[in-house]
C-alpha cells in the first residue's frame, strides 16, 4: 500500500478511538498549525512595533511641549519685576500706543506712553535731549529712560549716574524743564528723584527695568534711531 494511505490511529476527547488520519492529513495539519504559529508571531510582533512606535511618539511630543515651555518662559533674559515699588512712584493707566508722525503732546514730564514715532530710539547715554516720540517707542519695549537737569546734575555726579544705570535697555539724557533733579520713567510709571544718590532710583530699575508688564517686552532697542549726543 502507497505511504499516504497509511492510518495512524487518534483518540477522541470522550476516550473512543476517532477515524484515523492519513500521513498526508497529518503533514498538512502540522502545516496548518506552523502557519497559524507564524500568523500569531508576526501579529505580536506588530502590537509590539505599534507600542514602540507610540511611546516614541509620545516622548517626541513630551520633548517638543518641553521645549515650548522653555521657549515661552524660560529662554528669555528678561527678568520677572519685583513685586514691592520704590515709594513715591506716579502709575498711569489707559495709554494710547499709536504710531503717529511729527510731534505729540503728552500729559506727563518727561512722557512715560502714549502715542509715539514708528522707530524707537537707540537705547544708550546721551548727552543731548532726545526725541520725546521714539523714547516713548523705547519704554513700550521695557526700557527704563531715566532723564536729569543738565544744570544741577554735571561732573562726578553724572559720572556716578552713568555708572549705575544698566548697559542695555536704558535711555539716560538731559531733559529740560523736569520737576526734579533726576527723573526716571517706565511705561506707565514714574518717579521724582531728589539727586544721584537717591536709592529709590535703584529700586525702579529693580521693579521696571525689561519689566514684562510692557506693552511689548523684549521687542529691540538697537536698529533704530541713532539720535544726536550717543556717548555710548
Amino acid at each position: 500500500m502507497p505511504a499516504d494511505d497509511k492510518t495512524n490511529p487518534a483518540r477522541a476527547n470522550d476516550g473512543r478511538t476517532s477515524k484515523p488520519l492519513t500521513v498526508k492529513q497529518e503533514r498538512e495539519a502540522r502545516r496548518a498549525e506552523k502557519v497559524e504559529a507564524m500568523k500569531k508571531a508576526q501579529a505580536k510582533a506588530t502590537r509590539n512595533r505599534r507600542i514602540a512606535f507610540g511611546s516614541g511618539f509620545g516622548a517626541l511630543g513630551l520633548i517638543i511641549v518641553l521645549v515650548i515651555v522653555f521657549v515661552v518662559t524660560g529662554g528669555s533674559s528678561t527678568p520677572a519685576p519685583v513685586a514691592t515699588q520704590a515709594d513715591g512712584v506716579q502709575t498711569f493707566t489707559g495709554l494710547s500706543r499709536n504710531h503717529v508722525s511729527g510731534k505729540v503732546t503728552y500729559a506727563q514730564v518727561p512722557p512715560v506712553g502714549g502715542d509715539h514715532n514708528p522707530v524707537w530710539l537707540n537705547c544708550g547715554i546721551y548727552d543731548q535731549p532726545v526725541p520725546n516720540e521714539n523714547a516713548v517707542h523705547d519704554l513700550e519695549h521695557g526700557a527704563v529712560w531715566v532723564t536729569y537737569d543738565a544744570t544741577k546734575v554735571t561732573g562726578d555726579q553724572l559720572a556716578a549716574l552713568r555708572a549705575e544705570v544698566p548697559s542695555t535697555y536704558l535711555v539716560l539724557s538731559p531733559y529740560a524743564g523736569l520737576p526734579s533733579p533726576v527723573v526716571a520713567s517706565a511705561w506707565g510709571a514714574q518717579i521724582q528723584l531728589t539727586g544721584v544718590d537717591d536709592t529709590r532710583l535703584k529700586d525702579f530699575l529693580t521693579t521696571y527695568w525689561q519689566s514684562p508688564n510692557a506693552p511689548e517686552p523684549g521687542a529691540p532697542c538697537t536698529g533704530g534711531l541713532a539720535a544726536p549726543g550717543l556717548v555710548s
